[in-house]
C-alpha cells in the first residue's frame, strides 16, 4: 500500500507542478474566502494552522487574518525524532525559524505550547484527498499521531487538482471533516 501512496504523492506533485503561479495565487485567494464564511472559521478562537511551503495552498493571508480578527493562532512543531508534534502560539512572523526540508515552526523560546483541546479548529495539510474527507499527507504520520488526543473540528485545504476518486486508507488514517477547494467546499459530516 505505501507503494501506492508514493505513487498518488508523485501524480499530484506533478498536476500543482502543472500550474501557473498566478492560478494558484488566485485559486489559494478563492480558498481563503470559501474557508472565512464557515461557521468553524467565524466561531474558532484558536485555530491551529501550517505555514506552507513552496506550492501548497498559501496560508500567510489565512494567518494574517487570524491575527486581525483577534484569533490564538498555533503552529505545529515537529519532534523528528519520535515523529510527534505540538503546537505553539504565534503572535508574529519573528516567532518562526527555517527548520528541515525548508518548513518553518515556531521558535521553542518565543512561544508557548498550546495544547490539543484548546484549538478549537485544525487546519490541515495534504497532498492528495477525497470528496468524502479521506487524507493523504506527506507520509510523516505527524497528524495521524496527532489527532486521536484532538476532539475540534478539521479542515483541509486543497486545489481542486488535489482531488482523487479514492485514496488508499489504513486503519491509523483520520478523514478531514471538510475540505476547501476554489470551487467548492466539501463535507465529511
Amino acid at each position: 500500500m505505501s507503494e501506492i501512496k508514493q505513487q498518488l504523492r508523485k501524480q499530484i506533485r506533478e498536476r500543482i507542478m502543472c500550474m501557473s503561479e498566478e492560478e494558484r495565487a488566485r485559486w489559494s485567494g478563492q480558498i481563503s474566502g470559501r474557508l472565512y464564511e464557515l461557521n468553524e472559521w467565524q466561531h474558532a478562537h484558536t485555530i491551529g494552522i501550517t505555514i506552507s511551503v513552496d506550492e501548497e495552498v498559501s496560508t500567510y493571508e489565512m494567518i494574517e487574518r487570524a491575527w486581525q480578527e483577534g484569533k490564538r493562532v498555533a503552529a505545529p512543531k515537529c519532534d523528528r525524532l519520535s515523529r510527534t508534534m505540538t503546537f505553539r502560539e504565534i503572535r508574529s512572523w519573528d516567532d518562526l525559524e527555517k527548520v528541515y526540508m525548508n518548513l518553518r515552526e515556531p521558535i521553542p523560546a518565543r512561544t508557548k505550547e498550546i495544547s490539543a483541546d484548546e484549538i478549537e479548529l485544525l487546519i490541515m495539510p495534504g497532498i492528495a484527498f477525497t470528496e468524502k474527507g479521506d487524507r493523504l499527507g506527506y507520509g510523516g504520520g505527524y497528524y495521524d499521531r496527532f489527532l486521536p488526543h484532538y476532539s475540534g473540528h478539521t479542515i483541509a485545504l486543497a486545489y481542486s487538482a488535489q482531488l482523487v476518486p479514492s485514496i488508499p486508507m489504513d486503519e491509523h488514517d483520520k478523514r478531514v471533516q471538510k475540505i476547501v477547494t476554489e470551487s467548492q467546499v466539501y463535507s465529511s459530516l
